[in-house]
């Protein structure tokens, strides 16, 4: 058996580590080269410095890479990008692409998958793109308004500085703190009224309440239309009572009602009155007094 020569082997060896170093870069590039897949041709007028490699997506999931870049020297704005997809991914007819910048600068392709599902793309077909710079196109959309907006800001910031120049705000700050103070204060005697006044003046309530039903229970008992009737009863006593003050046929209507009987109290009032008169300007007419006893008339 004939031996391999050592520069055989060498050959051998790095035709070998060749082929692992180009698999290793395509594998890392995104490139399967054991993989069946499916080219098409995506026609733009920018690509923004679109590079090779660059993911291809659809729905938001990738599935292919940017295979190679055609620039055609002789008509400008005419560029043509070579995508390589997966063969599963079924693109129709009318579909498109546009380039996406992200906040960072890179850029991929998104396929816009048309609703057509009669109809496909044949592998090698050209599909027309378009470049949208995603969040950077909304926000130089937006730029119009903040330039409005950055005079109102500025004087808003410019009252908002006068008025923290102020030297009422750490005045105002000042109160404010003690308000807050006083509040907590204000809170902490508010706790302690539910923890103890509030229990006490809820059990007196319901004491309170207790009673008003007992009292209700026992007006329920009283016979309202008995006490009515005694109520009259004395009220029709009263009348008659009354009545006989007005006439002349019993004691106390002659009292009240006969003028000689008024007219001799008078006189006897007048007469007592003379009397009590007569006996503080001449007691002697009335009291004898003696130190010896009483001498023996003759």
């Amino acid at each position: 058996m004939k031996k391999i020569s050592k520069e055989v082997k060498i050959g051998i060896a790095s035709i070998v580590a060749l082929g692992i170093l180009i698999y290793g870069i395509n594998y890392l590039k995104g490139i399967n080269m054991f993989k069946p897949t499916n080219y098409y041709y995506v026609h733009f007028e920018n690509v923004n410095g679109l590079s090779k490699s660059s993911p291809v997506f659809a729905d938001g999931v990738r599935v292919g890479i940017v295979r190679d870049i055609h620039y055609d020297f002789d008509a400008p704005e005419n560029v043509y990008i070579e995508i390589e997809t997966e063969t599963d991914l079924r693109i129709p007819q009318g579909s498109s692409a546009e380039l996406i910048a992200d906040m960072l600068g890179g850029l991929k392709m998104n396929l816009l998958l048309a609703a057509n599902p009669r109809e496909k793309c044949q592998p090698g077909d050209t599909l027309m793109g378009m470049a949208s710079n995603g969040m950077m196109d909304q926000l130089s959309k937006m730029m119009p308004q903040i330039e409005q907006m950055l005079p109102k800001l500025d004087s808003i910031l410019t009252s908002l500085n006068t008025v923290l120049a102020d030297p009422a705000i750490p005045a105002t700050l000042h109160s404010l703190q003690h308000t807050t103070a006083n509040l907590e204060k204000t809170s902490k005697h508010l706790n302690s009224l539910m923890e103890n006044d509030v229990p006490q003046l809820t059990a007196k309530l319901n004491t309170l309440g207790d009673n008003f039903i007992a009292i209700s229970d026992n007006l329920k008992q009283i016979d309202y239309k008995k006490l009515a009737g005694d109520i009259d009863n004395t009220l029709l006593s009263v009348k008659a009572f009354t009545d006989k003050l007005d006439k002349t046929d019993n004691t106390v209507g002659l009292l009240l009602n006969d003028p000689k009987l008024y007219n001799n109290l008078t006189e006897t009032a007048g007469n007592a009155a003379s009397l009590l008169k007569d006996l503080e300007e001449h007691p002697k007419r009335y009291v004898h007094f003696s130190l010896f006893g009483k001498k023996d008339k003759k």
